[in-house]
C-alpha cells in the first residue's frame, strides 16, 4: 500500500501519495531525436488507390515518372559537361596554340604505334609576325633591307680592301653580294625562328600574343564594356602609357599557358613522379583561381569576362568549388 502523507491543519482535504513507478511503462531519453515523415492524405490514398485498379492511368503515371528521370539524367549530364575540367577546362584552339607558339597552322593528332593518326585535325589561329628574340617580322625585314643597301657595292668605286684585292673584287662583284645576302637572310630566319627556340622563348612569345589578344590598350574599342558610374568614367579618361600588362584577364591567360605547360608534364608517363612541378601546378591553379574570382565579382556580364572565357575554354570549375590535382 503507497504511503500517504496528511496535509496541513488548513488543508485537510489535500493528500499527497507518493507511487512508484511502474516497471512496464517505457519512459522516453531526454533528448530524442526529430524524425518527420511525409504522410499521404486520405484525398491521395483514395487517389492512387483508383490509378492502380485503373490500368490505363497508372500507365500514364509511369510514363510521365520515366520522361521525369531520363530528363533529369541528361540535365545532369548537361551540366557536368558544362562544369568542365578544373584543370584544363574546356580545350580552345587559341589554348591549343600555345605549344607552337602560334607558329603551327594545324593542331597535333594522337597517333598509334605504327605511325597512323587516330584523329583529324583542325586549323589554329596562327600569329607569324611573332619572332624570337622579342623581334617581330615588320622589325627584321627593315633590318634586313637596311643591311642590303649599306653592305651593296657602289659602282665605279673600287679598292674596298686594299690588303687583299681578291677580297675587293669579290665585295665590288653584285652577284656574290647578292649571294651574301641571301645565306644571310637564311641564317637570321633559322635564328630567329621560335621552332628551334627552348620552351623559355615559346612562354615569352606566348605572353606577347596574350598581351596583343586580352590587353585592354586593344580590346577596349573591340569588346562590349561594363556600365561605369560618374567616377569611374573620370578615372578611365586618362590614356593608357603602353601595352597592358597587368589586368586581370592578361594574368589569367599567362597563367593558363603555364598550367598547360605543367599539365601535359605530368600527364607524361613519368610525369606523377615530378612532386616538384606537381605543386606548383597547384600553386598556379590556386593564383588563377582566386583572380578568375576577383574578375567575376568586378566584370561579370561584360564583354571583356565573355571574350575571356570563350576564347581561354574556362569553365565553372577552374574557379569554383575545391580544385585537386591527382
Amino acid at each position: 500500500m503507497p504511503l500517504r502523507i496528511t496535509g496541513p491543519q488548513g488543508l485537510r482535504s489535500m493528500t499527497l501519495c507518493l507511487r512508484p513507478a511502474s516497471a512496464t511503462i517505457p519512459t522516453a531519453p531526454a533528448l530524442q531525436p526529430l524524425v518527420q515523415k511525409a504522410t499521404l492524405t486520405q484525398r491521395e490514398k483514395d487517389k492512387l488507390r483508383q490509378m492502380k485498379i485503373d490500368p490505363y492511368r497508372w500507365q500514364l503515371a509511369q510514363n510521365r515518372r520515366n520522361a521525369n528521370l531520363k530528363r533529369r539524367a541528361e540535365l545532369t549530364q548537361e551540366r557536368a559537361g558544362s562544369w568542365g575540367d578544373p584543370v584544363h577546362g574546356v580545350t580552345t584552339p587559341f589554348v591549343e596554340s600555345f605549344d607552337s607558339a602560334g607558329q603551327s597552322a594545324e593542331s597535333e593528332v594522337r597517333r598509334d604505334d605504327e605511325g597512323k593518326p587516330l584523329e583529324a585535325s583542325h586549323p589554329l589561329p596562327t600569329s607569324p609576325h611573332v619572332l624570337n628574340y622579342q623581334l617581330s617580322r615588320t622589325e627584321l625585314e627593315e633590318a634586313i633591307e637596311e643591311s642590303y643597301q649599306l653592305m651593296k657595292p657602289v659602282p665605279g668605286v673600287t679598292g674596298q680592301s686594299q690588303l687583299d684585292p681578291k677580297l675587293a673584287k669579290q665585295q665590288a662583284d653584285p652577284e656574290a653580294h647578292e649571294q651574301r645576302h641571301q645565306k644571310a637572310m637564311e641564317a637570321l630566319k633559322r635564328i630567329t625562328a621560335l621552332e628551334n627556340g627552348s620552351s623559355r622563348d615559346r612562354r615569352h612569345a606566348n605572353i606577347r600574343r596574350i598581351v596583343e589578344t586580352f590587353g585592354r590598350h586593344n580590346t577596349d574599342d573591340k569588346v562590349r564594356q561594363k556600365a561605369l558610374t560618374h567616377d569611374q568614367e573620370e578615372r578611365t579618361k586618362k590614356i593608357r602609357g603602353g601595352p597592358d600588362t597587368g589586368s586581370s584577364e592578361v594574368q589569367i591567360a599567362i597563367l593558363t599557358a603555364k598550367i598547360r605547360t605543367l599539365a601535359k608534364m605530368h600527364a607524361a608517363p613519368k610525369g606523377n613522379k615530378d612532386k616538384h612541378n606537381k605543386k606548383n601546378l597547384r600553386l598556379l591553379l590556386h593564383r588563377r583561381q582566386k583572380l578568375l574570382k576577383y574578375m567575376e565579382r568586378k566584370e561579370r556580364g561584360s564583354g571583356r569576362w565573355e571574350h575571356m572565357l570563350e576564347t581561354l575554354g574556362l569553365t565553372p570549375a577552374t574557379w569554383k568549388g575545391e580544385i585537386l590535382v591527382r
